[in-house]
């Protein structure tokens, strides 16, 4: 297919300047800045129905639209603190589309009058943070951003800020106290940082992908936009696919493909021939689906009707040879070390799930056990700063409801 995101792997040498400009680029963001009032481009990003691509799939103009006019300045904040297991998809963007992030970015910013924009990157990027930085140093000398531009009263400058490797870092709130200098952990909320953000003023914060969306669109308008996808999630997803498949990698699908034609047709189908077991449809954080699941579309509304979440759409495979106590165990033990501390429920709560899970694991379990890890999950969900306590929960509640069975026959030999 053409590609909307991954556009490099239709023209070569993206990344240059030249190259991009030469293929439509940073046409939009003229024409924004010189044509559009900025409510207008807000409008038309909402009329498209883009939705961020990092989560919960929040629709990004009506987002962008809780910004506040009267209050300046005002920031756009880029996460890129890439950190779900399974996901890789904001690394190719950076590295080979990356003035597409950055027209984006620059779009966001001119939308709600912001005057700077941070893009954070984890801190293990140090060669994507070399790259865009290289693209973002063009982009100033060319004058696509700095002061008045395009002869206009409107000024913009984008910076960088590399993490420090946390999970939680990519929880926007610890992003934005990390960006500060802060200890990165999550605020309470309200207020939200649609008011309350970057030094206490009003910001947004989107993912890569997202941004990555706003150009074409931009440039092509919402009606074209909307006829990828489906009707309540338009657009192409980048789905990153790993685990148990023959040719995993990123592969950019309209919303609404089946997991079949992602994992068999693209994956190459499951490594040996052997039979799927499970879908991670989210890396770590979402529930598990079954191998049942293989024909749910792959957009916001199946995935969570199917019992799960699209989130980021990192697609881990588990096929018959995986076995489904380890491959938890592995998933809480992740949410314990990136646990923060900042909250009781999940910090504690990560620290009895992996000890549970390690005895059953030794053998020593009882068949009781396996309700005293749903009730552990239970005083976790709903109850933490930040969702990372009730995603470190999901791989528990999901494989005792999947696969059961399991744990049953891991306890068995203990019961009284």
């Amino acid at each position: 297919m053409e590609h909307v995101i991954l556009r490099h792997r239709n023209i070569p040498d993206l990344h240059r300047l030249e190259v991009y400009q030469a293929h439509g680029g940073y046409e939009g963001w003229h024409k924004a800045v010189t044509e559009m009032k900025p409510d207008a481009l807000i409008d038309l990003v909402k009329a498209s129905g883009l939705r961020g691509r990092g989560g919960a799939g929040f629709p990004a103009g009506l987002k962008w639209s809780f910004i506040p006019k009267d209050i300046f300045p005002k920031y756009v904040v880029v996460n890129a603190d890439e950190s779900e297991p399974g996901t890789f998809k904001d690394r190719e963007i950076i590295e080979r589309n990356p003035h597409q992030l950055i027209e984006g970015v620059a779009l966001a910013c001119y939308a709600v009058q912001a005057g700077t924009g941070y893009i954070y990157l984890r801190g293990e990027f140090k060669q994507p943070a070399r790259i865009l930085q290289k693209a973002l140093d063009e982009a100033r000398a060319a004058g696509l951003i700095g002061q008045n531009l395009f002869g206009t009263n409107y000024s913009l400058d984008i910076q960088l800020h590399l993490g420090a490797g946390a999970y939680i870092c990519g929880e926007e709130t610890a992003l934005l106290e990390s960006l500060e200098g802060k200890l990165g952990q999550p605020r309470n909320r309200p207020p939200f940082p649609a008011l309350v953000g970057l030094y206490s003023k009003p910001t947004v914060i989107n993912n890569v992908e997202t941004l990555a969306n706003v150009p074409p669109i931009a440039l092509n308008g919402a009606d074209w936009y909307k006829k990828l996808g489906t009707e309540k999630s338009p657009g192409t997803k980048v789905f990153c696919l790993s685990g148990r498949v023959n040719r995993p990698g990123n592969y950019e699908l309209p919303l609404g493909t089946p997991f079949r034609v992602l994992i068999e047709d693209l994956g190459g189908g499951i490594i040996g021939g052997k039979a799927l077991k499970g879908i991670l449809p989210a890396g770590a954080s979402a529930l598990i689906l079954p191998a049942s699941a293989i024909d749910v579309p792959m957009d916001y509304e199946s995935v969570a009707a199917a019992g799960s979440m699209l989130g980021s759409a990192s697609i881990i495979v588990l096929d018959e040879t995986v076995d489904i106590l380890w491959a938890t165990e592995k998933m809480v033990r992740f949410f314990r070390h990136e646990s923060c501390g900042k909250c009781t429920p999940c910090r504690e709560g990560t620290h009895w799930l992996v000890r549970e899970m390690e005895r059953i694991r030794r053998g020593e379990g009882k068949p009781q056990d396996i309700d005293l890890l749903l009730d552990i999950t239970k005083n976790m969900s709903g109850k933490c700063f930040c969702l990372l306590g009730d995603f470190a929960t999901s791989s528990i509640v999901s494989t005792i409801k999947h696969f059961r069975g399991e744990y049953e026959a891991a306890t068995r030999t203990n019961g009284q």
